[in-house]
């Protein structure tokens, strides 16, 4: 098993270097068992933002990554629940925040946005002041 950096799956998914992006798809399609650690999925996102992706098309691109039969994301369920999170409105990094807590009473923070956001979607822990 090989683990990719961020830029390989952005690349990939934002073509935006013709020989990069036919590298990418290349290992992405090989044989290669790929992890993808979850600090790669939370640069990823931050890539994709700054280049004006829209968080319907970052989320549509997480999923086809994952998709990829030689992909093994490191932590899938937590991915997974912050990929749904996000996907319901929470900040990524916040919602892997969450993710990676599960399990914990509570997520101490001063991000009132943060803790809006998690309530109306049901994330856990629940967030509350320090």
């Amino acid at each position: 098993m090989i683990a990719v950096d961020t830029n390989v799956l952005a690349r990939y998914l934002l073509n935006d270097d013709f020989e990069q992006a036919k590298a990418a798809a290349r290992l992405l399609a090989g044989r290669d068992l790929i992890d993808v650690p979850l600090s790669v999925w939370l640069e990823l996102v931050w890539v994709l933002q700054v280049n004006d992706c829209s968080r319907p098309e970052i989320s549509k691109g997480l999923r086809h990554i994952i998709g990829l039969p030689g992909i093994r994301p490191r932590a899938l369920d937590v991915f997974l629940y912050a990929l749904r999170w996000y996907e319901e409105g929470i900040d990524f990094g916040d919602a892997l925040h969450l993710a990676m807590s599960a399990g914990n009473e509570r997520f101490a923070s001063f991000d009132k946005a943060m803790a809006k956001a998690a309530a109306k979607v049901g994330a856990s822990p629940p967030i509350t002041r320090p």
